[in-house]
């Protein structure tokens, strides 16, 4: 990293956390120009397929956070 963003980031975070946040979410959205239709549509079908599951009257087993960090972890 060149001189001048090593500045720029360090002034960046001197910024409160929301404008580090939106500079942030700004600078990665700047990285992916390109969208990919296909993938877009598929996780579409996926998130209206999850709402219908969790709308129903028998949806899926749902983990607790605290019961799936123990998992992913081992403990």
């Amino acid at each position: 990293m060149g001189s001048d963003a090593t500045k720029l980031l360090e002034d960046a975070l001197k910024l409160p956390p929301e404008a580090r946040a939106a500079m942030a979410g700004s600078l990665l959205e700047s990285l992916d120009a390109t969208v990919d239709a296909d993938a877009e549509a598929e996780w579409n079908k996926e998130i209206a397929r999850r709402l219908k599951d969790l709308d129903s009257p028998h949806p899926p087993l749902l983990v607790s956070w605290s019961d799936a960090r123990r998992k992913i972890l081992g403990l």
